[in-house]
């Protein structure tokens, strides 16, 4: 039996997420497979073993995992049989994980942090590597990457911390001549919609970017589009395949926080998009280029805008451990394409396993 590591919360915006997500994960897992061990983070960056994997009620996501504060916790590594060990230093109690399902969002989760953890530790883990984690969740590297390999981008521009405060004023006349009004203003690097307001007058970009700046040290500043909101599920390591395509329909101004987790009514999901095919079908090829061009592995959801008035899609953004409740648009994408939420972590596990090997046979001396 193999056992997996499912590591949740985490020092992040998103940690109440992760929980969520992890919730989903941890009950789907099938136990005939697996033996699970579940790994909570807490908001200061402890880690914690649970004494049993445990998802209870929560008003505001339906269901979490339950994170329990016990012991302490330190993490070594085994290079002889590639698995992970955690030890409880009081007890002397030790847990050995073959693979590492990582079901954490954002910061010190999704953004290579831990993946290079894991990577010194010489385990096989669900989803991207270092650079790609890194990557992905830096929307002003990957949009620089994505527009270099020719593929299009959402139209903006990055103001950094430094600049902000040194010629304000240049910056957002800079930002308004170039794109107009209204604008949307997203931290750099987090995710959930996280620090992202729409700023419709001048005053408004302002207290928008001061804002976003709370989360980051680099912020975007992009066109508003009139768009629909495309969503497509990729899957795979060096040969990536696309879900079919869903849309999202905000009942929200936007897709905020607020409208993907705590608004009941905040959307609805359409799967599959009404999209013509010969569309839909330039758009997953676009979908696993990206995936490929940002350096991926395993698993991302890769996100359009596709313009009302023009036709025109645009990337908005690529997310390498994206939301994974039973009603999260991955999953639910690749159920629609025929691969059930269960069958689909097994993909993902094997996956892990099939990295790693490649990896692990590569030297590190001459």
């Amino acid at each position: 039996m193999i056992t997996v590591g499912v590591l949740f919360g985490g020092r992040t915006g998103e940690h109440d997420v992760s929980l969520c997500s992890a919730a989903s994960v941890v009950s789907a897992l099938d136990a005939s497979r697996y033996a699970v061990v579940a790994i909570g983070i807490d908001r200061a960056g402890r880690w914690y073993v649970q004494d049993a994997p445990g998802v209870v009620p929560d008003p505001e996501f339906g269901r979490k995992m339950r994170l329990e504060r016990t012991g302490t916790w330190l993490a070594a590594n085994h290079p002889d049989d590639n698995r992970l060990t955690l030890r409880e230093i009081g007890s002397g109690q030790e847990v050995r994980l073959d693979v590492v399902f990582p079901v954490m969002h954002g910061t010190y989760g999704e953004d290579g942090t831990l993946q290079g953890l894991l990577e010194l530790a010489m385990v096989p883990y669900v989803g991207a590597d270092v650079i790609g984690s890194a990557i992905g969740m830096d929307k002003d590297v990957s949009k620089r990457l994505l527009a270099q390999a020719g593929i299009p981008v959402t139209p903006g521009v990055t103001v950094s911390r430094r600049d902000w405060e040194r010629r304000k004023r240049e910056m957002v006349d800079e930002a308004i001549g170039r794109l107009g009004l209204p604008l949307f203003v997203k931290p750099s690097c987090a995710g959930s919609s996280v620090g992202v307001r729409k700023a419709k007058i001048e005053a408004e970009l302002c207290d928008a970017v001061d804002f976003a700046m709370q989360f980051d040290t680099k912020v975007l500043v992009e066109r508003s589009v009139p768009c629909r909101e495309i969503e497509c599920a990729v899957l795979g390591n060096d040969e990536p395949a696309a879900s079919v395509l869903g849309e999202i329909v905000p009942n929200h101004e936007f897709y905020s926080y607020e409208a993907k987790y705590l608004d009941p009514d905040g959307a609805r999901l359409s799967i599959p998009a009404d999209v013509p095919s010969a569309l839909a079908e330039e758009i997953r090829s676009c979908a696993c280029r990206a995936f490929t061009v940002l350096c991926c592995a395993g698993l991302a959801r890769v996100d359009f805008f596709l313009d009302r008035e023009t036709g025109a899609y645009y990337l908005n953004e690529i997310n390498t451990l994206p939301g994974f409740t039973s009603i999260s648009m991955y999953p639910k994408l690749w159920e629609a394409s025929g691969l059930p939420y269960a069958a689909l972590l097994d993909r993902l596990i094997d996956l892990a396993f099939e990295r790693h090997a490649v990896r692990a046979a590569l030297k590190t001396e001459c």
